[in-house]
């Protein structure tokens, strides 16, 4: 009788701690959802906004064009005006106002288009990202480790060392370090070889957000880890690939900010020994 009432205890017991259990997965699903919605939206929204703003500032340039247009017109204004208004001729009053307006206005119409189109474009890059994400199963760590029914011994051969410390297979941490101490220590022979560098970032980028990505599959199929591990695995893999989308702007940057200089190289004129003669 006393078994039996253990054993029901024990059985209430592991229900509640499921339950508890998938409570918590539920509360960390609902939680990483939104911030990774933003990290696998942000090189498409970040991308829509530089296009918002180069459209906002076209239609200011626009404008000032505008008005320097119609300021000629509007001084001549002073005289056709009475005029027009004394012989019944609207087109003589205020003809740099009127121009003004008519520019502004067509202006203002082509940014709005323009900026119609930008989200639009956003709206369908989001769209592509969630399709994306959901052919790949990156939406969302899939619950896929089955729990045992209750404590499983260690049986494993023990990896830790005398002292208590444990050693790992992969050491990420001395990989790191080891990139660390290369930047730290890279001497370019010149600038080409920095250009090199920089357009070969998103690749290099890539293969670390890849390594998130493999540790978040893996902690969600092979690992006996929690769901909220994994999670944080595949959060990181989305940020990283939104470093990735900011490493591909730094190429086209560089080069444009380097233009005389790239092309010294690049396309040297009389060839690269008579472009020396300019001595930079």
């Amino acid at each position: 009788m006393l078994g039996g009432a253990g054993r029901k205890a024990r059985a209430t017991k592991q229900a509640a701690i499921a339950k508890q259990r998938t409570r918590r997965d539920a509360a960390a699903a609902r939680k990483v959802a939104g911030g990774r919605t933003n990290v696998r939206k942000a090189p498409a929204r970040q991308a829509a906004r530089k296009a918002l703003r180069r459209s906002a500032a076209r239609f200011h340039g626009r404008r000032a064009f505008a008005a320097l247009v119609a300021l000629p017109l509007g001084l001549l204004g002073f005289l056709t005006s009475p005029l027009g208004r004394k012989l019944g001729l609207p087109w003589l009053v205020h003809p740099g106002r009127r121009l003004y307006r008519r520019l502004t206005g067509a202006a203002r119409e082509q940014r709005a288009e323009r900026d119609a189109a930008i989200r639009e474009e956003q709206a369908a890059a989001d769209d592509a990202a969630d399709k994306e994400a959901t052919e790949e199963g990156a939406d969302g760590i899939s619950d896929q480790i089955e729990r045992p029914a209750g404590p499983v011994p260690n049986s494993s051969d023990s990896t830790a060392t005398g002292e208590g410390e444990h050693v790992s297979g992969f050491k990420f941490e001395e990989y790191a370090a080891e990139m660390e101490q290369a930047a730290q220590a890279y001497d370019p022979e010149d600038a080409m070889e920095i250009l090199a560098m920089v357009e070969s970032l998103p690749e290099a980028l890539t293969s670390v957000a890849n390594v998130m990505k493999i540790l978040a599959e893996r902690a969600d199929s092979e690992f006996p880890l929690e769901k909220e591990v994994a999670d944080g695995f595949n959060d990181i893999f989305g940020a990283l690939n939104s470093a990735v989308a900011v490493a591909e702007d730094m190429g086209p940057l560089f080069r444009q900010a380097h233009e005389h200089d790239i092309a010294r190289h690049e396309d040297p004129r009389n060839g690269p020994e008579a472009e020396k003669g300019w001595n930079v």
